[in-house]
């Protein structure tokens, strides 16, 4: 195994994002499309639930999206009445999904997608269905398994983690759970250890990069660990940022993640790289709200050159 520690400033691989005027010509050969250029940048989609409060879901994962120099599109899965205090109701729009992806995707294409809160068993099915169609493509698609919210709020039934277990995980070429939801997913009678969990996840869906996320865990450090497709594993660790703004941390890694996946980055290194963003963003957390707080997830646009 080994060992990341991030700074207050990182860059990744061998080039670094700018927004504005980076080098178009130059990324085209490396990556086949340009990116970040004004008059046409990039698509990633982000299916997930609604956070008034823009700390999580999918108004988040636009906030990182545009971040890192992409054009986002949305998939509303569920509407949910919260704030930084916590989530008091949920409420599926499980109808709108299909015909929602089929306009976006014969308009808006995406490079990468990911998805986030579904809610219920109709939602799983309506996006394992679309992604059905995408087969071939061979673009990244990142899962972050949202069960229950910071709070402790129910964001997934009994019957949609069934589904997302049968038909939404062998779809996926990425899954980013957090200790809880390594439990779950592990199986049909989940392990109580989340070690054996992160095995037995790896063992049953082995086509899989997992990266098992430890923001949750109490300690001084936060460690994350990657295991890849080809069974390496790898850990990620820096010190834990002492803050209450730590709403939607979750979705921030995972976009985070996407977005890296699309750029280019080879898989320790993009995990790497969205590490160490989240990590700046909880350093630079406005520090609103009367719970737990949001992020500063558009950091990297006003410090372009430490992305």
């Amino acid at each position: 195994m080994s060992e990341f520690r991030a700074g207050k400033g990182f860059k990744t691989g061998n080039w670094k994002l700018t927004t504005g005027n980076c080098k178009s010509k130059q990324l085209t050969r490396r990556f086949g499309y340009a990116i970040t250029t004004p008059s046409n940048p990039p698509v990633l989609l982000t299916i997930a639930g609604f956070d008034p409060s823009s700390g999580a879901g999918i108004t988040a994962d636009l906030q990182v999206f545009a971040a890192h120099g992409f054009y986002g599109t949305a998939c509303i899965t569920a509407l949910t009445v919260q704030s930084t205090r916590g989530v008091t109701r949920v409420e599926s729009v499980a109808g709108l999904i299909a015909p929602t992806l089929e306009h976006l995707d014969a308009d808006l294409p995406p490079l990468g997608i990911k998805i986030g809160m579904l809610a219920t068993a109709e939602a799983v099915r309506a996006v394992a269905q679309y992604l059905r169609k995408l087969r071939g493509l061979k673009i990244p698609v990142l899962l972050d398994p949202v069960f229950l919210s910071s709070s402790g709020a129910a964001l997934l039934d009994a019957e949609g983690l069934a589904a997302l277990q049968q038909e939404l995980l062998p779809l996926v070429e990425w899954v980013t759970p957090n200790r809880s939801e390594v439990i779950g997913l592990s199986g049909p009678q989940p392990n109580l250890e989340e070690g054996i969990g992160l095995l037995g996840l790896a063992n049953r869906y082995p086509h899989l990069h997992i990266v098992a996320t430890g923001g949750d865990r109490p300690g001084a450090t936060a460690s994350d660990v990657l295991r890849t497709a080809a069974g390496e594993f790898r850990v990620f660790e820096c010190d834990r940022i002492q803050t209450t703004s730590t709403h939607g941390t979750g979705c921030a890694f995972s976009s985070a993640l996407l977005a890296r996946l699309v750029l280019g980055d080879a898989p320790v290194a993009a995990v790497a790289a969205a590490k160490a963003y989240v990590t700046e963003a909880l350093r630079q957390a406005p520090g609103l709200g009367g719970g737990n707080g949001p992020l500063n997830l558009l950091w990297p646009l006003h410090r372009p050159q430490e992305l």
